[in-house]
């Protein structure tokens, strides 16, 4: 990390000279460096450009401040239009059209200039400051003259020439390492660097995805030798509360290894309930500038694909040593929380511990043993004792939820879907794996552990790692407005929290409930990690962060190494803050990078379950309702197939279609198409490159008029 020192004198440097462009050579004169010096302020520079604080002029022969020039520095993301948002390092994002970014690439680091647009800030590409590492997965495609590739990202709407197929076969997926892209009119270059496989073989659509975001496949040697060692620490726990004798236990999916988290529940002298949350000390294991730590620090989060996960830990920490199994003592960091009749905290502590886990239930048993129904089959009835706490757990869990959406909590859960795949990697169904008060039992335990973790560290001014979720901008509130209004929503004020968390229970049994949630959603802003802000909106709470997941998150790990210094003395539990942001800024790329894969996966497998209905002549009929009605047809949402697509104008019927773009209506004689519209379709044409589908209306064709009732529930985002 640089010091903080080099930062501080080169800032305070362009500050006093704003208007001046300085050369490294002006830089080091000025400030009299020499020697290491000099390399270090190099490395300072670069930071600042990095960071946007800066940029860099003249072709890189000097420096100049950014807000004095109009200029952001950020990396791009773009997005299936070809258009992309930059975001600089305070979290300011602006919208840049695909004319606007010349051969800037997604995941480059690029210097934009502002200007304005429709009112708003938008911004041209000047500069490409950074190249991302550009290792694209597409699809090889030869003219017979020349190969190209087309990516399979989306995002890219250039296909890739490349000089030579490098023993691949057209139709074969293949990693293409970028060279080169001087004209924004022409295609980029590329080489083929390694062949995957035909592109219509399912079972490597993983690795293909696992190639085009770079994730690991294995850990190093040297990584798996210290997890191999690790082991011994259990024996040397140090000084630990010893809570074996409690009745301690684990609530995880049917399928988990890793169980990070335990809960307990007891009384105190005054009756008052304490709520124990017990989450696996991987700092124990984990200690800072090993292998080890490196490695997750690097990985940032575990990968959840729909048949495997890339773990942040090796096996034998994230199964082994650091998962809570039942009857085998574990080494933990323990919040107490204490909360009066009403389910307010009163008090709150925290100690490391050593734990020995009384039982482990999955969602299903814990649900049975909470309404007395039989035991899952296969499974033995919960122990009287535990289905007690269980109930007792709810009984708490329950209060704290029903205080959290009266604080202005959004009730945005969406349930999980599973892609249920057959042996050759063919999605075969999805299934919604359901949300109901076993996990919101722990999910309210963890979100309380969470909100004490952080209130304690930060409210004693000690700056940590925080789960950031901004409230969002007014000009989103205001397309939001219009865009409910067009489904016939009156959501009211939705600058006010609690307005908006009010609306969202209104429409509990909307049938647009789904778009409706997916609107509301796409006006927040994402939940990020951040070191100099605290605070969700989402969870409308003051206080938050993230400690509950040190097994797959490396943010909950450091505040965990926060917590624990705090709580000795040692410095106060503070880091540096250029170490703070930077892992901040690394880790909330980590998750999104994580996010991205999961779900590209997941599409590609719902395009080539509807591409496999159309060769087999066997198209499925779907539930479908209008979310948009345009001059060419209506785009619909499909929930059973959670995802969207479209019926051309010519399919909706056999009479002349008129478009009234005052209503937004699609009309046929007496048969009106507007949102809400409810339809029957199957599948008509699969663009698997561009992943757009094409629907075709099942008979009858013409839709009823009348109002659709209200129905539905609308569930939860990312945390």
């Amino acid at each position: 990390m640089i010091r903080d020192q080099e930062r501080i004198a080169l800032r305070h440097l362009f500050e006093t000279e704003p208007d001046y462009a300085w050369t490294e050579r002006e830089i080091a004169s000025t400030l009299g460096l020499r020697g290491k010096q000099i390399h270090r302020m190099k490395s300072a520079l670069h930071q600042l450009v990095m960071d946007g604080e800066i940029v860099p002029i003249r072709k890189g022969r000097a420096f100049s401040l950014a807000q004095r020039m109009d200029l952001v520095t950020g990396r791009l993301r773009m997005v299936r239009n070809g258009a992309g948002c930059v975001t600089d390092a305070a979290g300011k994002s602006v919208w840049c059209e695909p004319e606007d970014l010349e051969t800037a690439m997604n995941g480059d680091l690029v210097t934009i200039r502002l200007f304005r647009k429709g009112g708003e800030d938008h911004g041209k590409v000047i500069k490409i400051v950074e190249r991302c590492p550009h290792d694209i997965v597409g699809t090889l495609h030869t003219t017979g003259k020349f190969f190209y590739v087309v990516p399979l990202n989306p995002v890219y709407h250039k296909d890739f020439y490349v000089p030579a197929a490098n023993n691949a076969k057209p139709g074969d997926r293949v990693v293409v390492r970028f060279i080169k892209w001087e004209d924004p009119h022409v295609s980029p270059e590329g080489e083929i660097v390694d062949v995957i496989g035909p592109a219509d073989k399912p079972s490597l659509d993983t690795l293909v995805v696992m190639k085009q975001f770079d994730l690991p496949e294995a850990f190093p040697d040297a990584v798996i030798d210290e997890a191999e060692q690790v082991s011994r620490r259990l024996q040397r726990p140090g000084k630990r509360l010893d809570l074996r004798d409690k009745y301690i236990f684990t609530i995880d999916p049917a399928t988990a290894r890793d169980f990070d988290d335990a809960i307990s529940l007891e009384h105190d002298e005054k009756g008052r309930r304490v709520l124990g949350v017990h989450i696996a000390d991987v700092s124990h294991f984990v200690r800072p500038g090993t292998e080890l730590d490196r490695e997750a620090s690097e990985r940032g989060t575990s990968v959840y694909l729909v048949d495997r996960v890339i773990p942040m830990l090796p096996e034998q920490l994230s199964n082994g040593v650091c998962s809570l199994r039942p009857d085998e003592d574990r080494l933990t960091f323990s919040v107490f929380m204490t909360f009066d009749e009403k389910g307010n905290m009163v008090a709150s502590s925290f100690a490391k511990s050593r734990i020995r886990s009384k039982l482990r239930l999955n969602y299903e048993q814990a649900y049975a043993a909470l309404f007395g129904k039989p035991a899952p089959e296969g499974y033995d009835p919960v122990p009287a004792e535990a289905a007690k706490l269980i109930k007792e757990c709810w009984q708490l869990a329950d209060q704290l939820r029903k205080r959290r959406f009266a604080d202005g909590a959004l009730d945005l859960e969406v349930p999980e879907v599973e892609v249920i795949l057959d042996a050759e990697g063919r999605m075969q169904r999805l299934e919604t794996r359901p949300y109901d008060e076993s996990h919101q039992l722990i999910e309210e335990c963890m979100v309380a552990a969470n909100e004490a973790v952080a209130r304690e560290l930060w409210g004693n001014g000690v700056k940590i790692l925080t789960r950031l979720h901004e409230p969002p901008d007014p000009d989103k509130l205001e397309e939001l407005h219009a865009s409910l209004a067009q489904l016939g929503m009156h959501p009211g004020d939705l600058s006010h929290q609690k307005n908006l968390a009010a609306f969202l229970r209104s429409i509990a049994d909307h049938p647009l409930r789904a778009h409706a949630g997916m609107l509301i959603l796409r006006s927040l802003k994402r939940a990020v990690y951040s070191s100099d802000a605290i605070g969700h909106f989402g969870l409308a709470k003051g206080f938050y962060t993230h400690f509950t997941s040190p097994i797959r998150r490396y943010p909950d790990l450091v505040v965990h190494r926060q917590l624990a210094d705090y709580l000795e003395g040692k410095g106060g539990g503070r880091l540096p803050p250029d170490y703070l942001a930077a892992t901040a800024r690394e880790t909330t790329e980590c998750e999104q990078v994580a996010d991205d894969a999961s779900r590209q996966l997941i599409e590609i497998k719902k395009f080539r379950f509807l591409q496999q209905q159309l060769e087999e002549h066997k198209p499925v009929v779907y539930h479908a309702v209008v979310s948009k009605c345009t001059s060419y047809g209506v785009f619909i949402d499909i929930p059973d197939l959670a995802m969207g697509g479209m019926v051309h104008i010519s399919q909706l019927s056999r009479q002349f279609v008129r478009f009234n773009p005052t209503t937004e209506t699609l009309s046929a004689g007496e048969a009106v198409f507007r949102v809400g519209t409810k339809m029957d379709v199957m599948v008509a044409k699969v663009d698997f490159d561009n992943r757009r589908a094409d629907f075709v209306p099942v008979e009858p064709k013409e839709p009823s008029r009348r109002t659709p009732a209200k129905k539905g529930r609308i569930k939860a985002a990312r945390r």
